[in-house]
């Protein structure tokens, strides 16, 4: 139906460490969508993106990773070296880029979100709220139902070796089929979950969690507080995906 179920300072302003990386996907998708990108893309490590802060993959500057591969590493891995190959690849530099993802969370309707990279690496200035993510959340799912997915990839294999997915209640809570983790000292454990159980979708965002066990258990219970209470009947209308300048 699209009401909200529950809401504790929904819209306090937080840091979203890699929850940042749903709208890096965002625009990866709405360029595969419109034929600007391949999965098969190959894209090239900059030195820039090869010293990217951990988590990562490893990759060596020059290197290349397929665009499939990459996003299959920003979902599992949350790899940071990844997220700003992509932002240098496709937006020239990763500050371009940033700009673009803050335009497009306006266009989403995510009124309190700026970014300044494509990692969620901290930055004072990059911010979001609880409901700008869970906004994000459903446009990823309603924009883009062909890669919706991806967020359910347990694990990823690159070059032999196999990454986890970050997100436990994949298999740990019945219905739920994505979306991402996020973790930084300043921000806490971040969660944004999508599940279907019964005819009913919902969606929950927790962020500032005080760890990844305390952040999954808040989770697991509002999610099944929001599944007593959700509607099988479908009313909420899609909105329509906006046009890239």
């Amino acid at each position: 139906t699209g009401e909200v179920l529950h809401q504790d300072s929904a819209d306090a302003y937080r840091y979203p460490a890699s929850l940042t990386k749903m709208m890096t996907l965002y625009i990866v998708f709405e360029m595969l969508e419109t034929g600007r990108l391949a999965r098969d893309t190959m894209l090239e490590v900059t030195p820039r993106a090869a010293d990217a802060q951990p988590t990562k993959l490893g990759l060596a500057a020059g290197e290349r990773i397929s665009l499939g591969d990459g996003i299959k590493a920003l979902v599992t891995k949350s790899a940071n070296d990844v997220a700003l190959t992509i932002a240098e690849n496709l937006g020239g530099s990763e500050e371009k880029f940033a700009r673009y993802m803050t335009w497009k969370a306006r266009q989403l309707g995510m009124k309190n979100t700026v970014f300044r990279n494509a990692s969620g690496l901290p930055n004072p200035a990059q911010r979001t709220t609880a409901r700008d993510l869970a906004t994000l959340s459903l446009r990823l799912y309603d924009d883009f139902p062909q890669y919706w997915s991806f967020f359910k990839t347990g694990a990823f294999v690159h070059r032999g070796r196999r990454y986890r997915n970050h997100n436990a209640l994949l298999s740990s809570f019945k219905g739920t089929d994505g979306i991402k983790t996020g973790y930084t000292r300043a921000s806490g454990f971040n969660l944004a979950t999508s599940a279907h159980r019964d005819g009913k979708h919902v969606i929950g965002v927790v962020l500032g969690g005080r760890s990844s066990r305390a952040r999954n258990a808040r989770m697991r219970e509002l999610l099944s507080k929001a599944f007593a209470k959700a509607s099988t009947q479908k009313t909420r209308k899609k909105t329509r995906m906006p046009e890239s300048p």
